[in-house]
């Protein structure tokens, strides 16, 4: 195949003998990034791939001439990419990495750009000299440095690119991630970015390499690079007490050995993780110095340099004792210093009007299947986590990570020896390593050294990833608040792709999943206990989707594509294998769990009940529930810690995971009721959820039910064209006289207060009231029956629901334009009831409830309630029913679809 090409300052697009296109598309510095057909259908809507380069007006000689000098290096490199091809055999069709051939020609084109780069970037510095404009001749060397080195390399990773690409696109719309992208570099430079899924809520913006994500604790890189030049300087010093620099800052530390600079920097300096004022969940923006301030109200957690205790308030501390030295604010310092040097326009501590259109829209999840607008507020603790970055720009700064004090354009922003320090393990007092520099974490992949950090902040997960030994470095960031375990499993699979490519080894695959089979569900779900411990896992099921709560976390099951094995598969995490035994036992993971007895727990301790419930915020809710006897903390939308009781009102979280170390203390109001709770130094305020136990929902009508009846009943349900079913409307309770009734709607027990039908009746089609007799019959060996809440709905009544009700609570009652279910007859809103006591059976939230609790899988109440939920569920599903995704008892029947909207009154269907 030979080809021939043609140039504009953007793009190169090479042609065949045969007249097809093939575009080698340049990312935000001019890299060749990836060489695909023109006509390929691969390039899907849902991603975008930047193409632009790095040139625009210059602002002086020195800038001008330099990017004119870097226009011809891509051209001469596009040029000899060019010679490669014709020299391909014209079998080819694409670039294979592995021949010989092009792998010796990449190589010395990588050699020959690398040194134009060189004259490149010495001739801008000279001009720049002669100009008197030398910052704007750094920029203009930086810019070379970046734009002039990507394009035969990132040939050379088109293939293993290409991978990554599917391996994105499968995880996006697998975990229904908004946006995500990415960028990789390697010795040379960029060698691929791109961006998946839309930046905006209305789907509306494509997803870029240079849209700008809050990128979360990647922020305390930049931090603690910012006082490591200050340290360089001789103006701070690493290992002097903090107080030589801020004497005010008096937390209460009984050791008496002061904290360091470097205990702050390497999270050794035993202080909370949180500030009480501008913490993590603090909305109030109250600023750098009242948040350092609130810390002198705290007391150290660990003795300094004993144990490793991640805190933002530290690195809050750190930048305050920045700003303390500086004439300018930590976000002006760290762009004027770091940012603009290293090229990162699209960065910043603050949304300028520059960043804000390219800014993502983040969102939150939660355990029991919400998604909502991340919160956009500034943090306390700025210089922990307020960085905004794209993954282009992150990018640019591993770059100089690999780079630095090499010349070459590359800004020497700190020494090497000060950089090391920043790779090398922190040490206890007793000299054991930790997993920490000085801002970065530590770690391996695959016997590789790896540096990096993560970011976690209101709807947005970011991993920032490099191996210095070999030059390779990945970044990403999705718009999805805790899904840092699947953006992070794409960063070590970039990372081994680019491995496999330099060693010339196979390139790895990427395992996926698939639902776990209905016929093994059955098998698997229950409640386990470790034989000879107390940990345990409880297995559920709903609409398909397997969950396991273990430990920390509440998982997705689902079965490797490959072999069946049955894996931990989620935003949170991916590859724990669970096996089932032949005696219906379970091995998750190493862990060895028997199942349980299908018996309810034990109803929670009386001295505990009071504690229950929700506190906190609604943009970040704290659930205090009970499992096995033992209070629990649900922190952060995902976290669920065991608490240990340790004084009147006071409880320990336990020696792991985000607040090892720290303690719940409970308020009380004036009448002796919970207040609140103080948990790890933050306030949290008791939420009013829901309704107390026994109580009814209420609304106020947006009119009075009788001045709603007359123009319903005149109405007509929508029409329906097409063929239905017949309706042959039965009676459960007729078919077996142990299924009870609570009509609610026929009394003035419902949440309007109102009556609704003349008669209490429940009526079902008769598949799905045959169904229903089922599931009471397999209920009542457990000593249980069903107590029917309402079934078959006249249109007429769900019209006067839905104008009755206020306008933000509808997502509760249907609209009248589509109808209901209940409409049909094949939709039971009903519990379970004691065949003994003949009582209602208490569940997480009461019938009706118009809150969060009313949710299949809402993570709070007692153990008790929640198993007797699922229970219920479970017998409806196996005999062809659903659950409603926002009402634990509202279950519609298989074929609910084939029945037509009914408007009979129960009088009518009497007769």
């Amino acid at each position: 195949m030979t080809f021939s090409s043609r140039f504009t300052v953007e793009n190169c697009t090479i042609e065949d003998d045969n007249g097809g296109e093939y575009v080698a598309t340049h990312a935000a510095w001019g890299e060749i990034r990836m060489v695909q057909p023109a006509e390929d259908k691969s390039w899907s809507p849902r991603r975008s791939r930047d193409s632009h380069s790095n040139l625009c007006i210059p602002k002086n000689m020195a800038v001008w001439i330099a990017r004119l000098f870097t226009s011809w290096v891509n051209a001469v490199s596009c040029r000899f990419l060019t010679v490669v091809l014709s020299w391909q055999s014209k079998s080819c069709r694409m670039f294979f990495p592995e021949s010989p051939a092009v792998m010796l020609t990449s190589r010395i084109a990588v050699w020959c750009r690398a040194n134009l780069v060189y004259a490149a970037t010495s001739v801008a510095l000279l001009i720049g000299a002669i100009c008197d404009c030398p910052v704007q001749a750094q920029e203009a060397a930086a810019a070379i440095r970046n734009a002039g080195v990507g394009g035969v390399p990132a040939q050379r990773y088109s293939r293993a690119m290409r991978l990554l690409e599917a391996a994105v696109q499968y995880e996006q719309e697998l975990k229904a991630l908004p946006a995500i992208s990415l960028a990789a570099v390697d010795e040379s430079g960029p060698v691929w970015s791109a961006g998946f899924g839309f930046q905006d809520a209305a789907e509306r913006v494509p997803a870029t390499a240079d849209t700008v994500y809050r990128v979360g604790s990647i922020s305390k890189l930049f931090t603690d690079l910012a006082v490591m030049q200050l340290v360089q300087r001789g103006t701070l010093d690493l290992d002097a007490p903090v107080q030589t620099w801020l004497p005010e800052f008096q937390p209460r530390n009984e050791t008496g050995k002061p904290q360091t600079l470097r205990q702050m920097m390497s999270h050794l300096s035993g202080l909370v993780r949180e500030s009480p004022v501008g913490s993590y969940f603090d909305p109030s923006e109250p600023g750098l110095a009242a948040t350092v301030d609130s810390l002198n109200s705290t007391a150290l957690v660990y003795p300094p340099g004993t144990r490793t205790k991640y805190s933002n308030a530290a690195v809050a501390v750190v930048g305050a004792i920045l700003e303390q030295q500086l004439e300018t604010s930590h976000p002006e310092y760290v762009r004027t210093r770091i940012l603009q040097p290293l090229g990162m326009q699209q960065s910043g501590f603050t949304v300028t009007d520059e960043l804000s259109p390219r800014l993502a829209t983040g969102f939150m999840r939660t355990l029991d299947g919400r998604r909502f607008a991340a919160p956009t507020f500034l943090l306390g603790t700025g210089p922990a986590g307020n960085m905004y970055a794209s993954m282009n720009d992150l990018a640019r700064f591993l770059n100089w990570l690999f780079h630095a004090n090499e010349g070459n354009g590359v800004p020497d922003l700190l020494s090497e020896e000060l950089l090391q320090q920043m790779l090398t393990p922190a040490r206890t007092q007793d000299g054991k390593d930790t997993s920490f520099g000085l801002g970065f974490h530590l770690g391996t992949l695959d016997g590789h050294r790896k540096v990096g950090h993560g970011g976690a902040v209101y709807g947005f997960s970011t991993q920032l990833e490099a191996l210095p030994d070999r030059r390779l470095g990945v970044v990403a960031s999705a718009s999805l608040d805790g899904s840092n375990g699947v953006v992070s499993r794409l960063c070590d699979y970039a990372l081994r792709l680019l491995l496999a490519v330099q060693d010339q080894q196979p390139l790895p695959t990427y395992r996926t999943t698939l639902p776990i089979p209905k016929e093994r569900v059955a098998d698997l779900v229950g409640r386990y206990q470790e034989a000879d411990g107390d940990r345990w896992a409880d297995l559920s099921e709903l609409n398909g989707e397997v969950t396991v709560l273990r430990g920390t976390y509440r998982y997705q099951l689902r079965a490797a594509a490959d072999d069946g094995t049955i894996l931990i598969d989620d935003a949170t995490g991916f590859g724990t294998a669970l096996q089932p035994t032949a005696s219906g036992d379970l091995k998750l993971g190493s862990l060895d769990l028997r199942r349980l007895p299908e018996q309810p727990p034990a109803d929670v301790p009386a001295e505990l009940r009071e504690y229950l419930g929700e506190y906190g915020f609604d943009h970040n809710v704290l659930y205090i529930l009970e499992e096995r006897g033992q209070l629990y903390a649900l922190i952060e939308w995902f976290y669920h810690y065991p608490l240990t009781e340790v004084d009147q009102d006071v409880f320990a979280f336990p020696d792991y995971g985000l607040y090892h170390g720290e303690f719940l203390r409970f308020e009380r109001g004036a009448d002796g009721s919970i207040s609140g709770v103080n948990a790890a130094e933050v306030e949290f305020g008791r939420r009013e959820t829901g309704t107390k136990d026994g109580e009814t929902f209420r609304i106020t009508p947006v009119r009075p039910i009788d001045e709603l009846r007359d123009a319903a009943l005149q109405a007509k349900p929508p029409a329906e064209p097409g063929e239905f079913r017949d309706s042959v409307l039965r009676e459960p309770s007729q078919l077996d006289s142990t299924i009870r009734l609570d009509i609610r709607y026929a009394t003035t027990n419902n949440f309007t207060g109102a009556v609704f039908y003349r008669q209490p009746r429940a009526f079902l089609q008769q598949p799905a009231a045959e169904a229903l007799v089922r599931v009471n019959r397999r209920l009542q060996p457990l000593g249980l029956g069903l107590l029917i809440h309402d079934a078959y709905r006249p249109w007429h009544v769900t019209k006067m629901f839905w104008d009755a009700t206020p306008p933000e609570l509808r997502d509760f009652v249907a609209n009248p334009a589509n109808g209901s279910r209940h409409n049909r007859g094949c939709a039971v809103d009903l519990t379970l009831y004691d065949l003994r006591t003949q009582q209602p059976i208490p569940m997480v939230a009461g019938y009706d409830e118009f809150s969060p609790r009313s949710f299949p899988l809402y993570p709070g109440g007692t153990s008790r309630q929640r198993w007797y939920r699922q229970l219920l569920r479970q017998m409806m599903e196996a005999e062809g029913y659903t659950v409603y995704e926002y009402e634990w008892w509202h279950f519609d029947y298989q074929d609910w679809q084939q029945y037509r909207l009914g408007n009979a009154t129960f009088e009518e269907l009497g007769q």
